[in-house]
């Protein structure tokens, strides 16, 4: 069994991008950058940012770019992808980016807490989902740590 699973907590460095494919697909795409802090073997304190290059795709990339703006902390669940092509110069570019699955606002700017899955995914925090439908099949097995308390909101419900 492979498993190809990326979480990361940062800070999106640029305002989200929206386009639309021409079957009508939303994406959206935006940075994200994530600090590392250590100590040296001298004591002295030492840090390295690292920048990552976000997807996402339909209703999730419209929430994205609704609700994100650059400076917002967030969390990002999703899997990495690379890409490649050929560009005008005949060079051969490579793009890792991670395809984003949930999508959580940390930080309290305007309205709070807001959870945008690509998939139904449980949730730890006590907060409402937005659920989008996912062309990878659902399991039918229970779900592990679901709490019952949590209010779902489907995507078909949001008024946007």
């Amino acid at each position: 069994m492979d498993l190809n699973k990326v979480m990361l907590i940062g800070r999106l460095t640029r305002d989200p991008e929206i386009r639309t494919t021409p079957n009508g697909q939303s994406v959206a795409s935006f940075g994200m950058a994530t600090n590392l802090i250590w100590t040296n073997q001298n004591g002295e304190k030492q840090e390295r940012v690292e920048y990552h290059n976000i997807v996402a795709w339909r209703k999730l990339a419209e929430i994205c770019q609704q609700y994100l703006s650059k400076g917002r902390r967030v969390y990002i669940e999703g899997r990495l992808q690379t890409r490649d092509w050929v560009d005008k110069d005949g060079t051969k570019r490579f793009r890792t980016e991670i395809i984003a699955d949930n999508m959580i606002i940390l930080d309290s700017r305007n309205s709070g807490s807001i959870n945008a899955s690509a998939q139904n995914q449980p949730s730890s925090e006590n907060i409402p989902t937005i659920e989008q439908e996912s062309e990878q099949p659902k399991s039918n097995e229970p779900e592990a740590n679901s709490n019952n308390n949590e209010e779902e909101i489907k995507v078909e419900d949001l008024p946007f």
